[in-house]
């Protein structure tokens, strides 16, 4: 028999990937089988993963992360259903990791619904006939009254997993009790008659003081609270957008390693409106030294020392809104070390053809930033793969050698002129100052992260520091976190003792 726990919420960012990942490494260093599984997601960091009948798919970068947590290798049975948006209320439907269509949320409901409910029970058997414990993750809100007929992460998740239902709260929104008990009064039966018990995410101080809440919302509800989970970032990638600053603000990530200024860099990221896989910045900025800014379109450049244009959902209208703040010719004209990633890559290049296959403009053809001499032409074909390459280090990552592993998710085909170096295989270009690559993934591999900052560095004209990398993995943080819960109301195996 398989055991399955859904963690649901009050509300999105509440904390439910991060639990998941949490239990599933908890679970994971006592010797249980465990696997993450999420019906449906709706984000654009998305990570290529094996299908059931072994090709390549698409699923939402928690369940990879969740997936590594649990020691597995992640496919796309782990989020048989996905949605990318786009824009204009309309999102790409990926199910069982293949893109079906771009549709309207009335569309999606009315038409593919159920063949995605289906996709998601049958991943969700398949996930069971292998691994004892599967740990679910909601979406959203459970107890969404107007989705509540269509809501499958959540309601349909609870049904056909029968699952035992962990319900969070983020205390630092405010209102934490208001929220869980509202939800367990609104949420319909498929939901609350699973409700093994409650949780407080996000609190800082001391948890005594919220004895007395505690006692009243256990007594009006009859469900306790199993836990309350300090505030603590252990660094897992962020799933969406909502991690990100709105797009008329300036950020930094990075900032709290103890570096002095004098020692620091910045890697400046401009705020794509569409942006995507933007988690491919997330190992840069834990480098200590290293900031990575945010940017506004409408602002400047002149406060970073290099540049990485992420990935984006629509290429052609983020270009068109870069060229109309004019932060393309600021692009066009800085000095420092200058990376595209996918999305990104496109962007720099000389000009993009049947463009209005991505975009959502009548142009057949745009120019691009023009950093590159690559010409990216469209088609409704999608590549979806994991690859390695060989590298041979020129230009933003001089002297970079071995193999980098990544994977690619991205329409479109770029030609490269000859006069180009390609230092990451036939999907990549460079020049002295500016590479491009569709290899997401690219600062994971420690050889070429650590030969892009030191080029930033060296036009920063600042030395390096040194560093040590923790042992510690994000995974164990996120599992340490999760043991402040009673877990014994929710059923779990105990497994054997961790070393």
């Amino acid at each position: 028999m398989t055991t399955t726990i859904l963690v649901a919420g009050t509300a999105s960012h509440v904390g439910k990937s991060t639990v998941v990942a949490g239990l599933c490494r908890l679970l994971a260093r006592r010797g249980v089988s465990v696997a993450p599984f999420k019906a449906q997601n709706m984000s654009n960091n998305a990570h290529a993963v094996a299908t059931p009948d072994g090709d390549w798919g698409e699923i939402g970068v928690s369940q990879y992360v969740q997936a590594r947590a649990a020691g597995i290798t992640p496919t796309t049975d782990t989020n048989p259903v996905l949605l990318k948006p786009r824009g204009d209320g309309e999102s790409q439907l990926v199910i069982d990791g293949e893109a079906v269509g771009h549709y309207e949320a009335r569309t999606y409901y009315d038409d593919h619904w159920e063949h995605a409910r289906s996709a998601a029970r049958d991943a969700y058997e398949r996930l069971a006939d292998e691994y004892s414990v599967i740990v679910a993750e909601g979406a959203g809100s459970a107890a969404e009254i107007n989705l509540q007929d269509r809501d499958l992460a959540n309601v349909e998740t609870a049904r056909f997993t029968d699952a035992s239902v962990l319900v969070l709260g983020d205390i630092e929104r405010g209102g934490v009790f208001a929220s869980l008990y509202g939800t367990l009064e609104l949420a319909p039966a498929a939901i609350r008659e699973r409700v093994a018990g409650v949780a407080i995410t996000k609190f800082r101080g001391d948890p005594t003081l919220l004895a007395d809440g505690i006692d009243e919302l256990e007594a009006r509800t009859g469900v306790p609270v199993l836990g309350v989970l300090p505030y603590d970032d252990p660094g897992l990638p962020a799933e969406d957008s909502l991690s990100l600053p709105a797009r008329d603000q300036r950020a930094v990530v990075g900032a709290d390693d103890g570096v002095p200024d004098a020692a620091t860099v910045t890697v400046g990221v401009p705020r794509l409106p569409h942006i995507s896989n933007f988690t491919d910045l997330e190992p840069l900025a834990a480098v200590p030294g290293v900031r990575v800014a945010y940017c506004p379109l409408d602002g400047a450049l002149d406060r970073v020392d290099g540049l990485v244009l992420p990935g984006t959902k629509n290429t052609v209208d983020d270009l068109l809104a870069l060229r109309e703040a004019g932060l393309d010719e600021a692009i066009r004209t800085f000095a420092g070390p200058v990376v595209g990633l996918c999305g990104g890559y496109q962007l720099l290049g000389e000009r993009i053809t049947n463009a209005s296959v991505e975009g959502t403009g009548d142009a057949e053809t745009v120019a691009g930033v023009g950093r590159l001499p690559v010409e990216t032409r469209f088609s409704e074909t999608k590549r979806v793969e994991q690859v390695t390459v060989a590298v041979d280090g020129v230009g933003p990552i001089d002297g970079a050698t071995g193999t980098a592993s990544g994977y690619e998710i991205h329409m479109g085909e770029t030609s490269v002129a000859a006069s180009a170096h390609q230092p990451l295989g036939p999907d990549s270009a460079a020049t002295q100052d500016v590479l491009g690559t569709y290899l997401h993934g690219l600062f994971e591999n420690e050889q070429v992260r650590s030969a892009f900052v030191d080029a930033v560095y060296a036009h920063a004209g600042r030395t390096r520091p040194s560093s040590e990398r923790s042992a510690q993995t994000p995974f164990d943080d996120a599992a340490a976190l999760v043991r402040e819960l009673d877990l014994s109301a929710l059923d779990l195996p105990a497994g054997r003792s961790e070393s």
